[in-house]
């Protein structure tokens, strides 16, 4: 037989081979819809560094949600933009706040039809822009911040919440939420950790969509991007306290992340397609340099492939459907 006698190239021969072998598949009940809503708007207003992104109103949220749903994605993580905001980010805790309200506006369209989401941080909701209360000195206040976290968790929850979702990376939090949780009554309600989240510089249009009104960075609290083993005892601790998912913010630039976690951990990992990840290839395809529709579900693929379970994405509607045409 002529050289060479091994081809692998057989099985990439026709679509339907290449399905019949592939080993990595995103389904879309794997794919999380981040969603905004602001008080006050009457239409959804769009975010100019995420084409296709909106802050909703309170009416477009319910619809947007009824959308993610018939298009089978998984879940939906909730981040509320308040009209005001103080010092202790007191509309986070507010059973009327913004996202309070809208955690009970979802669940109420949707139900148990798809897992409803919240972010569990002051960020959105404080005068300062941090994830946390301030102390005399300026910085971030661990302790005080983790008193407020669990009245935020507990509120969320009695709103119908069914994951939390503490993101500040405080040392403690979901220890301190899995408790007030279930000393409230909310032991079915679970925690996905954003265990290893990164202070990096691709959270920038995340910032645009909750008006942000943060000065300096989060150096101090969030993880260097240089390291990886410290991720690895962030979630080991995380995982200790009681976690039920553990995620990892950034993904695609921290995907080697992603796969030293997986294999850390018997707990779901997930894993967040942040808003500079999505916003980058919304730019490249907007002025044709790439095909758009390829790049998102590779993407997506490539996060899958590191072993993430759960990817949060904000193509995630538009990803499910794609996805079921594709398989």
């Amino acid at each position: 037989m002529p050289y060479p006698e091994i081809r692998p190239r057989r099985l990439r021969r026709t679509p339907a081979v290449r399905r019949l072998v592939s080993e990595t598949r995103v389904a879309p009940a794997e794919l999380v819809l981040p969603m905004f809503v602001r008080e006050g708007l009457a239409e959804p207003r769009p975010v100019a560094s995420l084409p296709g992104v909106f802050q909703h109103s309170r009416d477009s949220l319910r619809k947007a949600a009824v959308e993610a749903v018939q298009a089978g994605v998984g879940g939906i993580m909730l981040f509320g933009v308040p009209a005001e905001r103080d010092a202790t980010g007191s509309g986070g805790i507010d059973p009327a706040g913004i996202l309070n309200v809208a955690i009970r506006d979802v669940v109420a369209e949707v139900g148990d039809a798809t897992v409803v989401m919240s972010d569990l941080c002051l960020d959105e909701f404080t005068s300062h822009g941090h994830c946390g209360l301030l102390g005399p000195d300026g910085d971030v206040d661990n302790d005080a911040t983790l008193a407020a976290y669990a009245e935020m968790a507990v509120a969320q929850a009695a709103a119908g919440v069914g994951v939390v979702g503490p993101s500040g990376m405080m040392d403690g939090q979901v220890g301190v939420v899995r408790r007030a949780l279930d000393a409230a009554g909310h032991a079915d309600v679970a925690v996905l950790a954003y265990a290893a989240k990164y202070a990096s510089a691709f959270f920038g249009p995340f910032r645009d969509a909750v008006e942000s009104a943060l000065e300096g960075d989060r150096r101090t609290y969030q993880q260097d991007p240089a390291n990886l083993r410290e991720s690895l005892r962030e979630v080991a601790l995380d995982v200790a306290e009681g976690a039920d998912l553990v995620m990892v913010k950034p993904a695609l630039p921290y995907l080697d992340v992603v796969a030293a976690v997986r294999a850390a951990v018997d707990v779901p990992v997930a894993a967040y397609q942040v808003s500079g990840e999505y916003a980058m290839v919304e730019a490249a395809a907007a002025n044709g340099w790439i095909d758009r529709e390829r790049v998102i579900l590779e993407t997506l693929t490539s996060i899958r492939r590191a072993g993430a379970g759960v990817i949060l994405t904000y193509w995630a509607t538009e990803a499910a459907r794609l996805l079921r045409e594709r398989y």
